[in-house]
């Protein structure tokens, strides 16, 4: 759920053809991070994250804020582009010299946890150095697993539909909360047949989608032990979403894969797509029409299955300075400059404190704003299923092995039987 700057995290899987999977990571020593921090001299923190250079220009400047407030900590930096941070990361960890603190993700706090990686921040929050209080819609507890903190929200996302707003205006259609598949499937068929236009780019491989299809019926993608459903389940998307394909209602993904990085909707392959709700700005800098967000479809008219998702901000259990990673954190998400210089680069800002110290002037972030309100309000908002170690190769497995269906070089039954067989491999070890 993650942002990746001007490339959303999904296409970086796509274009990398799921090299994250073959990172594996050794054991790394289990020093425990908790000791009491420098003792009263000079500390320098290695922090690492991933993202764009507009990105680190702002982290650099809230970093110049904190060493100013903090003159006895300094802030030695470090980012690479998404798939670069994690292959260097795992080389780091591995060696038992893992950054103080970094930038981290749902998908790999299992995976990092259980090979002793990652500092449980609960004994900092009772120490006083890192607050959870003031948190949005239950974002405090996003960065929990098996009682232990290990990730503190620093942006919140959730999944939308982008949609180009003059085409569904001229098809004569408005989404509101609530509408349903067969409405979705309805207004798909009516963009084709009156717009001359894709309804959609496609749901192939946008996992998150299908994780809320899957909550929308009782079941998820994962689990705390795996997959969360059958082969069966995952037959009937893929198979709906070929069907779109020859039919017209989605866009051709050949068609797709020459104008990349540019969007499908952008290019005006498709009316819309799932994605992301911070993404949006990406599409108005690559677009020519004017573009928004519309509702997740629902199985019954109410259940959407979304949740906020987020950034997080995680500390190295081998650190030698636990207090000053966690003032760290706590400064990086409760200060309300922090909020006012990086926006809404890593999603909307998490705590109260920021949230209310930034209010966007353009439209595209102020309808950001907007949509992920909307979802408190309505109380459609549920808790994240746990994601459990491995959940980062299934994830690559799963993009990179619907690219291949969607290109025509798997049938369904292959693709299906291969990232299953993928998966159970990953969730395993």
């Amino acid at each position: 759920m993650p942002t990746s700057g001007s490339v959303d995290r999904r296409g970086l899987l796509k274009i990398a053809g799921g090299s994250l999977a073959a990172l594996g990571l050794t054991a790394a020593g289990c020093g425990s991070g908790s000791g009491s921090g420098s003792g009263g001299g000079d500390v320098t923190l290695r922090y690492a994250w991933w993202g764009s250079e507009d990105r680190a220009k702002r982290i650099n400047r809230t970093i110049a804020l904190f060493e100013e407030q903090h003159p006895k900590i300094k802030i030695k930096t470090d980012f690479q582009p998404y798939l670069d941070f994690w292959k260097k990361f795992n080389t780091q960890a591995s060696g038992g010299n893992p950054p103080d603190v970094f930038q981290n993700a749902v998908g790999f706090l299992r995976k990092y946890d259980q090979k002793n990686v990652l500092l449980d921040l609960k004994q900092q929050v009772s120490a006083g150095n890192l607050s959870m209080d003031g948190f949005r819609a239950g974002l405090a507890t996003f960065g929990e697993v098996d009682g232990k903190l290990l990730g503190v929200p620093v942006g919140s996302n959730s999944m939308a539909m982008v949609i180009d707003e003059k085409v569904y205006e001229k098809a004569g259609i408005a989404p509101k909360p609530g509408w349903t598949w067969d409405e979705f499937d309805a207004a798909m068929r009516k963009i084709r047949d009156t717009q001359g236009v894709a309804g959609d780019s496609g749901m192939y491989g946008v996992m998150y989608l299908y994780d809320l299809y899957l909550r929308q019926n009782g079941k998820a993608f994962f689990t705390a032990d795996g997959l969360g459903f059958t082969e069966a389940d995952l037959t009937q998307w893929w198979t709906k979403a070929h069907a779109g394909v020859k039919s017209g209602v989605y866009t051709d993904p050949k068609k797709i894969a020459q104008i990349k990085p540019k969007s499908a909707v952008a290019a005006e392959l498709a009316a819309g797509e799932f994605t992301w709700d911070n993404f949006t700005v990406r599409y108005t800098a690559e677009g020519k029409s004017s573009y928004g967000l519309a509702p997740i479809p629902t199985t019954d008219g109410k259940k959407t299955g979304q949740y906020l998702g987020s950034l997080m901000l995680s500390g190295s259990r081998r650190t030698k300075h636990p207090k000053e990673v966690a003032q760290f954190i706590n400064f990086m998400v409760h200060d309300p400059e922090v909020a006012k210089i990086m926006g809404y680069d890593r999603g909307v800002p998490t705590t109260t404190a920021q949230y209310e110290a930034f209010k966007p002037t353009d439209e595209v972030n102020q309808q950001i704003a907007a949509y992920e309100q909307q979802l408190v309000d309505t109380g459609v908002l549920e808790p994240i299923t746990p994601h459990p170690a491995g959940a980062d190769v299934a994830e690559s497995a799963f993009l990179r092995i619907a690219e291949e269906l969607a290109l025509d070089k798997r049938s369904v039954d292959s693709a299906v039987k291969q990232f299953f067989t993928e998966s159970k491999t990953a969730l395993a070890s």
